[in-house]
């Protein structure tokens, strides 16, 4: 006998939105309430893996490649499923959340793909979750054009055939989406929510377009996660009567321990595998979180030193080519994160020449494409990887059968000749503080001090600091990395900004509260797996 319908899934203590009801249809919570059903519990036994292997990692301070999957990557005879023409050509992408301006801007770009984010560059209030499904139906319907009311500017698409391919981002396995509950009372996991909504109304659509249901997975931690995936991926195509094969997923390696299994995680996707990506913050903030007490030879110093030219960080972007070529996949680049100035015409000049470096150096190590957060990067970006493809729409023919990398060259962080500084702890702090704020406002993609910052960099900075006061840390000015001296500057920066804005846009908005979750973090003993966690319990809406 088969197995009862799976009850609706109820909306917990959540306001009514604008056209929820094209969104949360009874069909679509039905088919989220079976993902939840078949595959929270399995989630949840991975959720508890990662806390294991933490703590085996804790006990040996090492990592290296799996001994038990070594036959799979001795195997040179499997490849991934060909990419589909809408994925082929990937040489620039842009990232953003997908409020309507930002859908329609994204789409219009000139990018090749629009990484359409409901992960690290939104907040997850209701309002962006459920809306932001709803901009991504009114774009493949074309029923998305706008006059912003207070501007007076029109916001139109381009023709179809101009638009970036959306490749959607769901929120990682750890987060749960609380306005969703089933009959127990149990939240369902925020990627089922997120993956679910999307593909049960856009699947066929896209496919009508000449697309599909295209994916990046955040936050993998190993193949055996990816290959949860895979089953959501195999039992959603046959609930809505699509081929299998038809989704693609993209994982972003941006986890140390899932750098030790890059051919793992495409093997256990390969039917569904379009390509790997380096997220270069998350990754950093892994290797924080995972070594944190391993002593000094794992401290980092300040973000902006670990360029991509690091030792430790060139190892971990040329095996990931390497890896993506020697198995038919796309290789994707990291991000540029730029903002350009409206006012400083030397500020962007001598931002563009970065981004056109960084660029350079991708397309010549054999990235397909890369990733840009302003449509203003996309022609410098554009012109990088022009260089090397001309005409060809990726490079995976360039195997890079020159790259050895061993183990140990992945956790060289002492190999980086660079030290924390003072002026490094003020940036975190401050970088923490303003994005910690905007996120609880419902932003989750903040312009500050001229770059894009999400998520990712939140959970770096405050990364550092909880590092830098652990291991002792003394900086160039002679003072040491304590919990009083992140207390004195972040008390200066909350003074900086109260006299920045005002006084009345202070207390409108969320400072204080900011202030405290980022010392929070940042000092408790018991370091927080995810920033998002403490900060989801904040979040109103």
């Amino acid at each position: 006998m088969s197995a009862p319908a799976p009850s609706p899934l109820a909306i917990v203590d959540a306001e009514p939105l604008p056209r929820q009801e094209e969104v949360l249809t009874d069909a679509a919570l039905a088919f989220v309430a079976e993902l939840h059903r078949r595959f929270t519990p399995r989630r949840d036994e991975l959720l508890a893996r990662r806390a294991e292997r933490r703590a085996e990692i804790a006990r040996t301070s090492t990592l290296g490649f799996l001994p038990e999957t070594a036959a799979i990557r001795a195997d040179d005879s499997w490849k991934v499923a060909p990419a589909p023409a809408a994925l082929n050509d990937r040489r620039v992408e842009i990232t953003g959340p997908t409020d309507r301006k930002m859908t329609i801007n994204a789409l219009n770009s000139g990018a090749r793909v629009w990484l359409a984010d409901f992960e690290d560059a939104s907040a997850p209030t209701w309002e962006n979750v459920v809306l932001g499904q709803l901009n991504l139906i009114d774009a493949y319907t074309r029923n998305i054009d706008f006059t912003d009311e207070r501007t007076g500017k029109s916001y139109a698409l381009r023709p179809n055939e101009e638009l970036a391919t959306v490749v959607m981002r769901p929120r990682g396995w750890h987060l749960d989406e609380r306005h969703l509950a089933d009959t127990d009372g149990r939240a369902v996991p925020g990627a089922l929510v997120d993956f679910g909504l999307y593909f049960f109304h856009n699947a066929q659509r896209l496919l009508d377009l000449g697309k599909g249901p295209y994916f990046y997975l955040p936050k993998t931690e190993s193949h055996l996660e990816a290959r949860l995936w895979n089953e959501v991926f195999v039992f959603a195509q046959d609930y809505v009567g699509i081929p299998q094969g038809t989704i693609r997923a993209t994982v972003l390696i941006e986890t140390i321990t899932a750098a030790y299994e890059m051919e793992e995680i495409l093997y256990e996707l390969r039917d569904h595998a379009a390509g790997l990506n380096a997220g270069r913050w998350d990754y950093l903030f892994s290797i924080v979180k995972n070594f944190r007490d391993g002593g000094a030879k794992f401290v980092l110093p300040d973000r902006n030193a670990v360029t991509m030219t690091a030792p430790f960080m060139r190892a971990y972007t040329e095996l990931l080519v390497r890896t993506c070529h020697k198995r038919g996949a796309h290789a994707i680049g990291g991000m540029a994160a730029f903002i350009p100035s409206r006012k400083d015409a030397e500020v962007n000049k001598v931002a563009f020449e970065k981004v056109r470096a960084d660029k350079d150096r991708e397309a010549n190590d054999g990235f397909d494409g890369s990733w840009v957060a302003h449509p203003d990067l996309v022609p410098i970006a554009m012109e990088s990887f022009d260089k090397v493809l001309g005409d060809k729409p990726n490079q995976k023919d360039r195997l890079r059968e020159d790259v050895h990398v061993e183990a140990a060259d992945l956790i060289a962080i002492d190999s980086l000749d660079a030290k924390p500084t003072y002026a490094g702890l003020v940036n975190a702090v401050q970088v923490g503080i303003r994005y910690i704020e905007a996120w609880l406002r419902g932003l989750g993609a903040v312009a500050i001090f001229n770059l894009m910052e999400d998520a990712a960099t939140a959970e770096i900075s405050r990364s550092q600091i909880w590092q830098w006061i652990n291991a002792g840390v003394e900086f160039e000015n002679g003072d040491r990395a304590t919990p009083e001296l992140a207390r004195k500057v972040a008390a200066e920066e909350l003074d900086a900004i109260r006299k920045e804005i005002g006084e009345e846009a202070f207390a409108a908005g969320h400072w204080q509260e900011a202030h405290d979750l980022l010392l929070k973090v940042s000092l408790d003993e018991d370091y927080a797996d995810f920033l998002t966690l403490p900060a989801y319990e904040q979040l109103k809406g």
